[in-house]
């Protein structure tokens, strides 16, 4: 890996940093829940709109539509034509006190 400096010293490398975002993602025939790996500073929408053929997850689990896992693997490559959608997992949130009637 190649390093480069500038006369200010910020240093320039072929390595690009990304952050991870567990999601889940829906295609024609299955349920998908994997880690989206997104440029720092960058949205999952970012991601998603690349010009790209596939969108790579890692840590990835396939389920059936009726919720059964079939597959787990490392590394799986998306067809971006096949996904109807994508969302993050985010933390589950305690609802919140619901006034009682």
């Amino acid at each position: 890996m190649a390093i480069e400096y500038d006369e200010k010293g910020k240093f320039f490398t072929e390595v690009i940093s990304k952050d991870v975002v567990l999601c889940l993602m829906q295609t024609h025939s299955h349920h998908i829940r994997g880690y989206v790996h997104v440029r720092k500073e960058e949205r999952l929408s970012d991601e998603i709109n690349r010009d790209n053929d596939f969108l790579a997850l890692t840590t990835v689990e396939i389920y059936s539509s009726e919720g059964e896992t079939l597959f787990t693997s490392d590394f799986l490559a998306v067809n971006r034509e096949h996904i109807i959608w994508l969302m993050p997992v985010e933390e589950r949130q305690e609802k919140p006190n619901q006034p009682e009637d």
